[in-house]
């Protein structure tokens, strides 16, 4: 060995050496960045996510990238249950498997770390060609604390249970833990620093940091460390982000425990965040369990805490190592679906619906969602182990539930890059089939675009002369689109069990006609033409209802 290669080597022993001792002692977030950068993977061969004019795309392999998503059921984390959910991710054509990784499966014994299913995991994810979203199941999982390990369970004096007003303890643990903050944090830097070492392809490419955090019945921690905090002006920061002074009574009102407890959350989660993101610098985002898309909230009856559409400025002002506050949708109301949807899209957050309801009614919100620039959708319980979380979702995975999500999948699929890199330049809309049926309609640049449903291919609904019963999916709540606009009068177009119809928006351009229509596809970038759409195929606008198809819509006006 060469005096060069010694040095090198005796500097990696000691990198290392202050890496593990720093974690022990639980200081990683005190650790200069120099110091970790060696230890970092580049973070330019990282997904990554980025910004420019208030449209978001997630980078992946150096090139936008939509996430056409699927989780798996909470406890298909070990590897016989994860066997049975690669049929279905390929039945769907999804591209990316969201998995949990539990804190109680990789430290069941304190200070001793068993990454074997993390790695199984890995393996068969490339296998099966799929990237991975981390869902790392610690302090929170739906508010509770049953991912933790037994020895976090049962010892209530270090890992301290939130206390109630009448000082009784909570189902959930407290975020004024420290050693808890610590222990959590720990284990999530030893999981990254897994992912650093053994995953250098990036087959994980996001990571969720808790699960729906917060806690219902109880809108903050009664204890006394939580009453000394209560009763001191809220942090600089916040004041600064929300423009308000005072203690937090002072500042929120009857709001004030649950603003607390989502500060104090959201720091916790940060912490974490910025630990892992020291090692391996992956996108990482928050699950909200939500509350009504426009009410005020009662605190105690909302998962207090949780990045809640209403609270998202408090998370944004905390926890800055989070990338993006994400729905978790189970509400089986279009119009709520579709607030939920406007809400969390924003130009500081982009929009991924990392969990949806997986009856095929929910199907339809996956075009809103793209038309809105979501970096990725993900219905919920997706394997074969035989749990369904009926009535909230499907009561199986029927090829009719399946393919409710396949087909748009599908219709996505092979110009996934191609749409996500438009969606990143060019203006977007999206519309599903609303409960009561109603046209949606919006206007971009010159044209009003409208969708209608429930209607055949040929023909006018006002049409006396000519009768016929109304399609089968006339009723249900299926259909949908997404549209780009490509240039002014140029549009892409795809969806299904819509009728799309173009009209002039401009007073001075009355004259407006569609010029050309041609369905096709994207190879490499370009797009191919496979036939031009004409006659019957245009007559009665752009029905698209056997299948969804994919268009380039070319407007123009006379003279």
């Amino acid at each position: 060995m060469s005096e060069r290669q010694r040095l090198r080597h005796a500097s990696r022993i000691m990198l290392r050496t202050l890496t593990m001792t720093m974690l022990a002692a639980g200081c990683l977030l005190a650790a200069q960045p120099a110091a970790l950068a060696a230890a970092a993977q580049p973070a330019g061969d990282l997904p990554r996510l980025e910004t420019r004019n208030g449209r978001h795309a997630l980078i992946v392999d150096g090139a936008p990238f939509l996430m056409l998503g699927a989780q798996v059921n909470n406890s298909t984390n070990y590897p016989e249950p994860l066997a049975s959910a690669w049929p279905v991710m390929d039945r769907l054509g999804a591209n990316t498997i969201e998995v949990p990784i539990a804190w109680q499966q990789v430290e069941p014994q304190e200070g001793r770390f068993d990454f074997s299913f993390l790695q199984t995991l890995l393996d068969q994810a490339r296998t099966h060609d799929k990237r991975v979203v981390i869902l790392w199941f610690g302090t929170w999982k739906n508010t509770s604390f049953s991912y933790t390990p037994d020895w976090v369970k049962l010892d209530n004096r270090r890992f301290p249970r939130m206390k109630t007003k009448a000082g009784e303890d909570h189902g959930v643990l407290s975020a004024h833990g420290a050693a808890t903050l610590e222990a959590d944090r720990r284990a999530f830097v030893q999981m990254m620093t897994y992912l650093r070492d053994h995953d250098p392809q990036n087959t994980v490419i996001m990571v969720q940091v808790q699960n729906e955090t917060g806690s219902y019945r109880n809108p903050r921690d009664f204890s006394a460390t939580g009453d000394a905090l209560f009763a001191k002006p809220i942090p600089a920061a916040l004041a600064k982000r929300l423009n308000k002074r005072g203690t937090w009574a002072e500042a929120f009102g009857a709001q004030a425990d649950r603003a607390f407890n989502t500060w104090y959350v959201a720091s916790y989660v940060n912490a974490i965040a910025q630990a892992g993101k020291a090692v391996k610098p992956l996108p990482m985002y928050v699950n909200a369990s939500l509350s009504g898309p426009s009410n005020v909230p009662d605190p105690y009856g909302v998962a207090s805490g949780g990045p809640q559409q209403d609270v998202l400025d408090i998370w944004k002002a905390a926890a800055p190592a989070i990338d993006l506050g994400a729905p978790d949708i189970y509400d089986k109301t279009s119009a709520n679906v579709v607030q939920y949807l406007d809400k969390y899209a924003r130009p500081d957050n982009p929009l991924m619906v990392p969990e949806i309801g997986n009856t095929a009614a929910f199907a339809r919100f996956f075009w809103p969602a793209i038309g809105r620039g979501a970096i990725g959708f993900a219905p919920f319980g997706m394997d074969e182990t035989g749990y369904y979380n009926y009535p909230l979702g499907a009561a199986d995975l029927s090829p009719a539930t399946l393919g409710a999500f396949a087909r748009p999948y599908a219709a996505v699929g092979s110009m996934m890059r191609d749409w996500a890199r438009i969606a990143y330049e060019k203006p977007t809309w999206g519309a599903a089939k609303p409960d009561d049926g109603a046209t949606q309609s919006t206007t971009m640049g010159d044209w009003t675009i409208t969708a209608a449903w429930g209607e055949w291919q040929f023909g006018m609904r006002e049409w006396e002369w000519l009768k016929g019963d109304a399609p089968p999916w006339a009723k249900e709540p299926v259909g949908g689109l997404a549209v780009a606009q490509l240039s002014a009068d140029e549009f892409l177009l795809i969806g299904d069990h819509v009728r799309v119809t173009f009209d002039s928006a401009a007073k001075a351009k009355p004259n407006g006609l569609m010029v050309r229509v041609e369905e096709g596809r994207f190879e490499n970038g370009r797009w191919i033409m496979s036939r031009v759409w004409n006659g019957d195929q245009t007559d009665y606008g752009l029905n698209i209802v056997d299948r969804p198809r994919v268009l380039k819509v070319t407007m123009g006006h006379y003279r």
